[in-house]
């Protein structure tokens, strides 16, 4: 029995998720989605692969917008407040554009008694935001974070995609002044 309205099920995963204005509208490469099968295919629930999809939507669109949220749910259909729980919930995952760098300072007991707290006021002072924030020239995200597995050598922090351990004032410094 039909309503009279067109079917959705052969609309794309952009439709589907009610992304219909042209503006708003995401989707991943054909290449792209084969690899969202591929991921969902590895899994015994297909749900298994909703984090490295989302991780590839944050690669594609920069950051997980409410739109790409509708948009990965449509994939998996799960309900868009469903991947929204779990954006939300992880702090790996941006949901408004990051600056071009992300400094994000550990500040968990090992990091914290070696002297984070001074770290994360040392780059307050520098950066002129406070964590969680962008700098104004969207040059740099400033995060604190929970442990990054590196107590050996605290006070540490993770810039862009490399550690960077033992921190100082000094060394915060030569940090910011060598990101382009």
């Amino acid at each position: 029995m039909t309503d009279g309205a067109p079917s959705t099920s052969n609309r794309t995963p952009a439709v589907q998720a009610g992304l219909s204005d042209p503006a708003t509208i995401v989707s991943f490469s054909e290449a792209q989605l084969g690899e969202v099968r591929r991921l969902q295919s590895v899994y015994p629930d297909a749900r298994g692969a909703l984090l490295p999809v989302l991780h590839m939507a944050q690669e594609t669109f920069g950051y997980i917008s409410l739109e790409v949220e509708e948009y990965v749910a449509a994939l998996f259909d799960l309900s868009p407040a469903h991947v929204h729980e779990v954006v939300t919930f992880y702090t790996l995952y941006f949901r408004e554009r990051p600056g071009r760098h992300i400094v994000a300072v550990c500040h968990n007991l090992s990091c914290h008694l070696a002297g984070a707290p001074g770290i994360i006021a040392h780059l307050k002072q520098k950066l002129g935001v406070d964590p969680g924030e962008t700098t104004a020239d969207r040059r740099v995200t400033f995060l604190t974070v929970e442990c990054l597995c590196a107590c050996e050598a605290a006070p540490m922090a993770q810039v862009d995609d490399r550690y960077e351990l033992n921190l100082t004032p000094e060394k915060i410094d030569r940090l910011l002044e060598g990101l382009p």
